[in-house]
């Protein structure tokens, strides 16, 4: 029985080729082939490090003929390298597919880790790195946008966001407008290229910031955005159980509302009515 080949994850710069390490190049080199989400896009990259290695094309849209393909090919012996336009495959990428089917099929896959985007922007952004969440991309509706940074406005952990250019200055908008002016932001734009620029302070500052130059809106956006602190999400909660309680009213009485409204927001019962009494006076 032949033994199976390696499927190997390999991170590419984000910018800089410097960020390439020797052992990718390495790996690159000695694989069968190279699994590429563009394979004209990788061509040019691997042009410039010499290596010849054949491309494969990969991508989301690949069909089950073409993952199979590679899966045959893994089976049969030979070693792949997965490979994305910039950063670490799977990260907002393609990949997952594969590698779950090569885990059941028992193919070695091991990573050849990197330059990545969120790491890269969460080491410089200032803002708590102990625990953060990676949302990716926004939806690109304005409705959706808003319902889904609304759904996350009580989330304590830092926030990881990407945006293209063409939606940067709707999203800086967005985050104002969901969140807060006073949320603590970090805008960081083009980052290890050559025309890198970073932002921290306010969004409401972020947002005079990015409209204030349109060289400002060009390029790939990572943002980070400080989680909700304490006093903020008690304000939230207060905010919903008083809305609650001005719509239980109508069937229910002032005690039976606020004990209900407190269940529901995680607002504290005895403060939520004191609240109560004093906006009707």
């Amino acid at each position: 029985m032949n033994q199976s080949g390696i499927l190997f994850i390999v991170a590419t710069p984000i910018g800089n080729l410097g960020d390439f390490s020797q052992r990718a190049v390495d790996v690159l080199n000695t694989v069968d082939s190279i699994a590429a989400e563009d394979t004209r896009h990788s061509q040019k990259l691997l042009q410039k490090l010499r290596i010849s290695t054949p491309l494969i094309a990969y991508h989301d849209f690949s069909s089950e003929q073409t993952t199979n393909k590679i899966l045959q090919r893994l089976l049969a012996g030979q070693s792949i390298a997965l490979i994305c336009d910039a950063g670490t495959p799977l990260i907002s990428d393609p990949g997952y597919r594969l590698v779950k089917l090569a885990r059941d099929a028992a193919i070695p896959v091991l990573p050849i880790p990197g330059a990545s985007a969120v790491t890269a922007a969460l080491s410089v952004a200032g803002l708590p790195t102990d625990k953060f969440v990676f949302e990716g991309f926004l939806p690109s509706k304005a409705g959706a946008r808003l319902k889904r940074l609304g759904e996350l406005a009580t989330e304590a952990r830092s926030l990881v966001i990407y945006e293209s250019p063409h939606r940067i200055v709707e999203c800086v908008a967005a985050i104002v407008e969901a969140l807060g002016a006073d949320r603590q932001l970090f805008i960081g734009r083009e980052l290890t290229k050559k025309f890198e620029s970073h932002f921290v302070g306010s969004a409401g500052n972020g947002q005079v910031w990015i409209l204030q130059s349109k060289n400002q809106q060009k390029g790939e956006f990572v943002l980070v955005v400080a989680g909700c602190d304490q006093l903020e999400l008690e304000a939230r909660r207060q905010a919903r159980a008083l809305d609650l309680v001005a719509m239980l009213r109508n069937d229910l009485s002032l005690k039976r509302a606020v004990a209900i409204a407190s269940q529901l927001s995680g607002a504290r019962k005895n403060q939520l009515y004191d609240q109560v009494i004093k906006n009707e006076v």
